[in-house]
Parts: C-alpha cells; sequence; structure tokens
C-alpha cells in the first residue's frame, strides 16, 4: 500500500544508496537543501505532507535510478523511519558569509540554495537557520565555533539576546537593551567592547537568538 510513510522511507533510502543525507539529496536534484527536512513531512498541525511529483522525478533523475528501482523502494525494500518530531535541521551560515551581499532576503531570511545543514536537539519556527561564530569578539558567552539559531519570525523582547546586522554589513551578537520607534540600543556581550546605539534604518535586519550550542 502507498502510504506517506512509505513514500519518505523510499527517498531516505535513495539518499542512503548514494551516501547523501536528504538535504544532499535534495541539493544534488536542484531542490532547495530543505525540501526533505523531517520538519517538512509534517505541517504544524501534524498532517502529513507529501512530497511532490516533480521532486521525485527530479531526484530520480539525478541519482540515475530507474523508475522501477524507485517502486522497488517503494514497495518495500525501504526499512519504514521513525518520524523525528522532536528533532529539526537548520541551514548553517557562517557570520561572514550572513554579512555578505546576496546571502539574505531583506528581512533576514537566508536566500538560495545549498546550505550545510546543521541538526538541532529539538524544534524550531518555520525560517530558522544556524550561524557559526567567528573569532572572539562574543567572548566570554560564545566561543569561536560555537552554533548560534536564530529565529527571524519570532517576538524580541528587552534582554533578548540578538543577532543584528546593520547596513554596512556588519554581523554581530548583543543583547537588546531598548527600542523605540527611532533607535535601537544593544548591548555587547564581550564587555570589552562597548554598547551600541543605532538608528532603525541604520540595521537590515535583528532577530532572536534562541538557541546555542555551548
Amino acid at each position: 500500500m502507498l502510504s506517506h510513510e512509505r513514500v519518505w522511507a523510499a527517498i531516505d533510502a535513495l539518499a542512503e544508496r548514494h551516501a547523501l543525507s536528504a538535504s544532499g539529496l535534495a541539493r544534488k536534484a536542484g531542490l532547495d537543501s530543505t525540501a526533505f527536512n523531517p520538519s517538512k513531512r509534517y505541517s504544524g498541525d501534524g498532517r502529513p505532507r507529501w512530497p511532490s511529483t516533480e521532486s521525485i522525478a527530479k531526484i530520480i533523475d539525478a541519482t540515475g535510478v530507474s523508475l522501477s528501482e524507485f517502486l522497488t523502494l517503494l514497495d518495500g525494500e525501504a526499512p519504514l523511519l521513525r518520524r523525528q518530531s522532536g528533532r529539526d535541521s537548520v541551514p548553517l551560515i557562517g557570520f561572514a558569509q550572513a554579512g555578505a551581499g546576496g546571502y539574505f532576503t531583506d528581512g533576514g531570511f537566508p536566500a538560495g540554495m545549498g546550505w550545510e545543514q546543521v541538526d538541532l536537539p529539538g524544534k524550531v519556527g518555520e525560517g530558522a537557520y544556524a550561524l557559526q561564530v567567528q573569532g572572539d569578539s562574543m567572548l566570554p558567552l560564545y566561543r569561536d565555533g560555537d552554533i548560534l539559531v536564530v529565529e527571524p519570525t519570532a517576538s524580541i523582547r528587552r534582554g533578548d539576546r540578538v543577532v543584528v546586522k546593520t547596513a554596512e554589513g556588519e554581523v554581530m551578537a548583543k543583547v537588546l537593551l531598548r527600542q523605540s520607534s527611532r533607535q535601537i540600543e544593544l548591548s555587547s556581550l564581550n564587555p570589552d567592547h562597548p554598547n551600541r546605539l543605532f538608528a532603525q534604518d541604520e540595521l537590515e535586519w535583528m532577530a532572536r537568538i534562541i538557541w546555542a550550542s555551548q
């Protein structure tokens, strides 16, 4: 019987055959790297989401398998995997990439495809992504190589840790001290760095840090 679980199990098995992750298979087929993420297989209310026939056609073409081979996987060769309802994976981006032009939309969401994925210990909201700390400017709180997960759609309140990008391309992790209709004041995580005061139009975007790999 064709089922939601069996279709996704076949896709996972096809990826494994070619030594790929689900994200790697999506990229190989020219799809968004998150297209086959576990979080994309169910809607927010738990209803199953099915892969499109176009995406299936693309992974068959990209891997060079025949339709009959893929149907064999659908027919039961692929072991069913448990739904990982407690985990998500998100795109991993370096701070240097975050500051460069063309990698983000105006709303602070990653642009394009082909990002490396990082697995998280829990669920996150749609649009979340990970930034990897580079250098020691965020010591003592965040070290070089730490992973910060930010969620552009999350509400931000005073005292929240945030990542901001300035109009000049500087990306930094700070603490929101206060925000008005005209200005934003940010506190530095590193005591050797002063607080920063910005006019609203001096920042491209600001997103709340919801998790860190400390």
